[in-house]
């Protein structure tokens, strides 16, 4: 049987103008910045006048390890939206916004997939309304201020060996990692060696899906380190007197952006930072202004629960007052089946003995919901079509015995029909279990204390080894002042370890902590456990090569 591919889904969708998807969280025409006939901003007015309303519930889906079978996270958040509107609640959803350079890559957009997607697709996956260029423009802004000052005098004594500000584009290009810049003589700058990240990888974009505005914004870059000098002290963006005009250029990309769902849901999305080396969330801001404007609101954390619901939990709650009322798990039979030793090839084949091996990460992540955070958990059975009955019902089983319930979800190809029964369990559980939330670690404890109690809670790990530069690394952190921050741990988002290649739930591991940085303005230090690419390549066949657009102006190849 021959599927539709999400962009010939998408293309068929019949989208509502954007002030008809606004009346249903009581927003008016004036509330909006319109961006064409499908898209908007909230207005910022309107987002100071709904703080006094009462907040609803949160629900946040996260996953198991990520795998190249696929998971759905994004698709169940979407699918779960559009269940619980089906149901009569006032629902809103908050995402993230895709990056360009993953849409030309390999992985594709962010936009869900079959028929929980959020819609205009195309708009969505390219460009949208400019914020990830904004994020950009800012960043590089810094970047050019950092070498200006250095050209014309240096009077920060900054050390050019250690500017520690990079540039970055939304795009993969493997060629920009590490360069050379400031050639050609005096009136060209001052050589030295840089290089590029991907825009998502900013702590421009972590700052903007951390603050509460923009003055907060403006304050929180003023704090950015950009580079030490040369008797090895910090030095920061308000020193160079950068932070004003960076908050001038983020003055509409601060503002959450409203779209649909292909069943008129109501979705914010909004920033998109990395989920590695920093906490790979939507705003705190959509986050909060969904929460004031529906009475539930489906809210995702990137990569698996290790990584994006820990940093959701530990970096973005604690940063905002926030927690979820519930947590969705999402698992697929084929993706367990990898986690337990299937090759890929085999994986449409019913294979008992590897689901069960497999099924080790997923209760491992629902434990640390329910355990380690307190939080009311279910997991959502995202379906293929190859899942046999056997399957299936192994995986209730297994969650069975830890006390959690699995349900299944086929909203990838019923939509919002397809979340019914996923929607019924987790408006049950929001009702019916308690809710204990509570950190993983004490902020206030050491770096190695808070470090430790991640990899031991979260991870599994008998502990951490640490490296002699990592150690001089938390020494300087500590003596700067930044000891009391939370972590921000950058490993594999393959496993629950360190090493991509060690799936399910391994045992009897430590984790090696190579480096530790700090992003001042984001509020968190950067715990790097590995080599973490901050700027991605394209693949030998990148998905730029099978995009076109027609006469008539239809988009192909997208997906």
């Amino acid at each position: 049987m021959k599927y539709k591919s999400d962009l010939e889904i998408a293309q068929e969708a019949k989208m509502k103008p954007v002030e008809e998807i606004a009346k249903k969280l009581n927003l008016i025409e004036d509330d909006l910045l319109g961006y064409g006939k499908y898209k908007a901003k909230l207005d910022s007015h309107r987002i100071q006048a709904a703080k006094e309303k009462q907040n609803g519930k949160l629900i946040l889906v996260t996953a198991i390890n990520p795998t190249s079978a696929g998971e759905g996270k994004t698709t169940t958040t979407v699918g779960l939206g559009d269940a619980l509107q089906r149901m009569g609640k006032k629902t809103v959803i908050a995402v993230r916004e895709p990056s360009l350079g993953p849409v030309f890559g390999i992985k594709g957009g962010a936009a869900g997939g079959g028929y929980a997607q959020v819609v205009p697709m195309e708009e969505l996956n390219l460009h949208f309304t400019g914020d990830l260029h904004a994020v950009t423009t800012a960043n590089n802004l810094i970047a050019a201020l950092v070498d200006n000052h250095i050209h014309q005098g240096n009077e920060l004594n900054i050390d050019t060996k250690r500017v520690v500000w990079k540039r970055c584009m939304d795009m993969n290009d493997r060629q920009l990692r590490y360069v050379e810049d400031g050639l050609g003589g005096k009136p060209n700058g001052v050589p030295r060696s840089d290089g590029f990240d991907i825009t998502a990888a900013s702590e421009i974009m972590a700052i903007l899906c951390l603050a509460d505005d923009l003055d907060d914004f403006k304050q929180r870059v003023g704090k950015i380190l950009v580079a030490y000098d040369i008797e090895g002290n910090p030095v920061h963006v308000s020193q160079l007197h950068g932070q004003g005009a960076v908050a001038a250029l983020m003055k509409e990309a601060i503002l959450p952006n409203l779209v649909q769902t292909l069943e008129h849901t109501p979705t914010l999305v909004h920033g998109g930072p990395f989920a590695n080396i920093a906490h790979g969330c939507n705003s705190v801001i959509a986050t909060k202004t969904a929460l004031k404007l529906g009475d539930y609101v489906v809210t995702e954390a990137g990569f698996g629960a290790d990584l994006g619901a820990e940093k959701f939990l530990d970096i973005k709650c604690r940063s905002c007052g926030i927690h979820p009322d519930a947590v969705i798990v999402v698992a697929t039979a084929r993706a367990l089946k990898l986690h337990g030793g299937c090759s890929k090839d085999e994986l449409n084949e019913e294979n008992i003995p590897a689901l069960k091996a497999g099924i080790e990460n997923l209760l491992k992540h629902v434990e640390n919901m329910k355990q380690v955070y307190g939080l009311p958990a279910i997991v959502a059975i995202n379906r293929f079509p190859t899942d046999t009955e056997n399957e299936l019902s192994c995986i209730e089983e297994e969650c069975k015995v830890i006390g959690v319930k699995a349900v299944l979800s086929e909203v990838w190809a019923k939509g919002g029909e397809g979340g019914l029964a996923l929607a019924d369990e987790v408006l049950s559980i929001m009702e019916t279990e308690a809710n204990h939330f509570q950190f993983a670690y004490d902020v206030k404890s050491s770096i190695i204390e808070k470090i430790e109690a991640v990899a031991k809670k979260i991870y599994g790990a008998n502990g951490i080894l640490v490296t002699e530069e990592a150690q001089k690394n938390i020494e300087k952190l500590e003596k700067f002042g930044f000891g009391q921050l939370p972590v921000c741990i950058a490993k594999t988002q393959y496993s629950l370890s360190d090493d991509p290649k060690k799936l399910g739930r391994p045992r009897n591991f430590d984790i090696t902590v190579r480096e530790v940085r700090v992003s001042a303005g984001a509020g968190f230090l950067v715990v790097l456990t590995g080599n973490i690419m901050t700027m991605p390549g394209l693949p030998k066949r990148p998905a730029a090569e099978r995009i076109d657009i027609s006469k008539d102006g239809t988009i192909t190849g997208l997906f």
